[in-house]
Parts: structure tokens; sequence; C-alpha cells
């Protein structure tokens, strides 16, 4: 028997013989052909010239085909966020259709056309597929390409602080980055405030920045002491927030009563062997001494000394150029120092805090070993101000022109440079 067959002569067939036995049953499935259909519109049965027409060539026969989709759509998901994954089907509708996903994460999809995840983790990445049918047809979809989810660790945004070291009047600008900087996020900025007791910083919201900002950079104008920052991210709703950014600081070498770091001897280069001590005074009982180095996270003196009263005693006998500062259990920070540690033959001797304008200073070189025979070069910003067998620079009545960087030079030995801060008379 040969007849035309159509969508609807789908199912499962057999013949019977005249003597009543029976065939085995084939199944028969009928794969629409596709086929084009060229319309007009609009579709008038006449058309005239300089009028404009549309000619349409429609595929008919083609299934509809699914596609894994992302909410919302960053580019970027990290641990802890919101999302959704929707199986698009052109023309399909939530009641008239039914859906089946495939993943290879430890996901277990539902048969609804959307799967949302309250706090995606790690455990979510992977393939996800899905592909829907009609409930009133036979036939589904083709399977959906595969969509790929990657959930990354919890963002942690990285802070820069500019410029390091405070000047008269300047401002400070902070900048917060993070991963794909386009997708939506909002900067929220914070002030660390110190707590020794439990040694940790508390964090407070900087003026304008409770519901975030659009911009990744924040200007503080009015900063005259040492300060440290922290930011942070937030995008969606519920608003999901990254981790803290590592604590930021901007240094003032500025004395101010309230709180305050004397170093003994007074001095920013220090051989190593030396005895060196920072003190910390002001209007608290409870203090702790922090250090920067370059390249590394900040510390405290007991995680490389013991702190005795409001006292730490370094230990000189590694190289270092770091920046210490006293923090006061009232949540206050001192001025800031910078101190190297040099194991150099030769040192430049110079005041660890700002001199005051119009005093006298004097600035020396020390060898370790020996005395000096020949010429001692000084530099004031690479330019020599003084050479002679003199191994004292002196300045009668300093001056704003006086501050910048000083080294020395001695028969071919240099020591390192260090800054020299002048303030202005109170």
């Amino acid at each position: 028997m040969t007849v035309r067959v159509s969508v609807s002569d789908e199912g499962r067939y057999k013949c019977k013989f005249a003597d009543g036995t029976e065939s085995e049953e084939r199944e028969l499935r009928v794969k629409v052909s596709n086929r084009a259909t060229l319309t007009l519109q609009p579709n008038w049965p006449q058309i005239f010239r300089g009028e404009t027409i549309t000619l349409r060539c429609d595929i008919q026969g083609v299934p509809n085909k699914a596609v894994v989709t992302l909410q919302p759509n960053w580019s970027e998901i990290f641990r802890g966020e919101r999302i959704t994954l929707r199986c698009e089907i052109k023309d399909g509708g939530d009641t008239e259709w039914e859906y089946e996903w495939r993943t290879t994460s430890s996901e277990k999809p539902s048969n609804q056309n959307e799967l949302s995840i309250r706090s995606v983790s790690t455990s979510h990445s992977g393939v996800y597929r899905c592909k829907g049918r009609k409930k009133r047809e036979k036939s589904p979809t083709d399977w959906s390409d595969p969509f790929r989810l990657t959930v990354s660790d919890k963002a942690q945004p990285v802070l820069t602080v500019s410029p390091s070291w405070l000047s008269a009047g300047a401002s400070v600008t902070l900048n917060c980055r993070v991963k794909d900087q386009s997708a939506g996020w909002r900067f929220y900025w914070y002030k660390t405030v110190p707590d020794p007791s439990h040694n940790f910083y508390s964090y407070e919201l900087l003026p304008g920045s409770s519901s975030g900002t659009e911009q990744d950079s924040y200007i503080v104008d009015g900063q005259t002491h040492t300060a440290g920052y922290v930011c942070r991210a937030g995008r969606g709703d519920p608003v999901f927030y990254t981790d803290y950014s590592q604590p930021q600081f901007v240094w003032s070498a500025d004395f101010h009563s309230s709180a305050s770091l004397t170093v003994s001897p007074d001095r920013a280069q220090h051989f190593t062997s030396d005895s060196v001590s920072l003190s910390c005074e002001g209007n608290s009982t409870e203090w702790r001494v922090m250090r920067s180095p370059e390249n590394i996270y900040l510390s405290d003196c007991s995680t490389w000394r013991t702190m005795t009263g409001s006292t730490c005693k370094l230990k000189t006998y590694r190289l270092s150029d770091a920046v210490y500062w006293c923090e006061s259990g009232s949540g206050e920070f001192s001025n800031s120092v910078n101190i190297t540690i040099q194991n150099k033959n030769m040192i430049l001797l110079s005041p660890a805090r700002p001199v005051t304008e119009g005093d006298s200073v004097s600035l020396s070189c020390k060898l370790r070993r020996q005395t000096f025979d020949s010429t001692v070069f000084f530099y004031h910003n690479e330019k020599v101000i003084q050479s002679d067998t003199r191994w004292e620079l002196n300045i009668s009545a300093v001056s704003k022109s006086d501050e910048g960087f000083y080294k020395c030079q001695h028969s071919g030995q240099e020591s390192a440079q260090s800054w020299m801060s002048v303030q202005d008379t109170f």
C-alpha cells in the first residue's frame, strides 16, 4: 500500500494476514521537509511602479530551537550572586510548553522554563542545555547549543590611593577596581577606624556613598593626617556585595599632639644592628605600631616584635624600607615615618619627622667603620649642593624650598635617599 503521509499519520502500524497472524509493529515518524514560501507585503493583487514592497521567503517545517539565556547577562558571575537560567523558545509560552534540562553541574533542574539559583556557588559551574515540547505535540524542539556557566570565587576589589603622602591642600583620590568594570557595579567607600584591642579596623561610610556611586573613583578633600580607606562594590537586586578591599593608606608626616610617633635615634636611616625604638604618645592609653613595607600587607608590632607599653623596638638586622605609624585605642592615626634599614657602609643622618620652617637643620653622612678622608657630596633632589671635606650639611634657617630628597656620596659609595619634610610655623 502506498499513501502520501503527513504529520497526522505518525504512530505505530502493523498488518494482519488472512490467516489471522499479525506482523511486528513498526513506528512511523514523519519528518517535515523544509518548504520555502514566497510572500508579498503588502498583499495587493496589483503593484504599481514607484510603490514600496517587501518579498519574504519563509521556511516551513524547521522546528523551533531552544536557547539558554542568563539573567543578569554579566560576563562573569561570582559566588553568592543570584542568577536565572532561562530556556527561550520562539513562540514558546510558560503554560503551553514542557521543558527538559541537561547539565554537567551539580544542579538538578526542574521541568520549568526558568532555573533560578538564589546563591550560586562554584558547584553550579558547568554546561547547560534545554529543549521544549508543546504539551499537545509529540515532537520536541532540538536541544539548545551548550551554554557554559562559570562561577568565580567571590570578587575582591583592588583599591589604590593617590598620592601616597599628603601635602598641604592636596586632595586624595581613591580608585576601586573590580573585574568587568562595566557590569552594573556601584561602589561604596569607607574610612578605617583602628581598634587595637581587637587587632582590626572597623569601617565608616564616607559621605555620599551610602547608596554607592556609579563612578569607580572618589575624592577626599581636606585630609590632613594619616588615614586608611577601603572600598567594596555591589550589583543586582537584591544587592550582591563583593568582599572589602585590602586597606590602603595615605600618609602624613605632620605631627599632632593627640597621636604622635617618635623615633629614637631621631633619623630616617639606620644601619643593620642599630638599636631603634618607636614610641607612641597622645590622648590614649592603648596603642599599636603599624608598618607597611612595599608589596607586603601591613602588620602590627606584635607580629614582628614585642610591644612594651607604647614602645616597639625594631629588628634592625634585616634590610627593610617601610612606613611606620601609631594607632590609638580612641581610633586616631599618628604622623607617619619612612624608615630605611641599610647594610651599606654609609647612611644619611636626616630628621625622621618634619622640621619647622625657620629652624636650623643639620644633615650628615655616617660611615659604619671608617672616617671621611676625601670630598663628601650632598645632593638635594639629585643636584649637588655641597662638595668638600665636611661630612655635615648645615641649613641655618630651613624653608619650604629645602623640602625634598637628600643623599650623600663619598669615594664611590652612596647612601640611600631620604625625604625631609618642612612644615609651616604654627
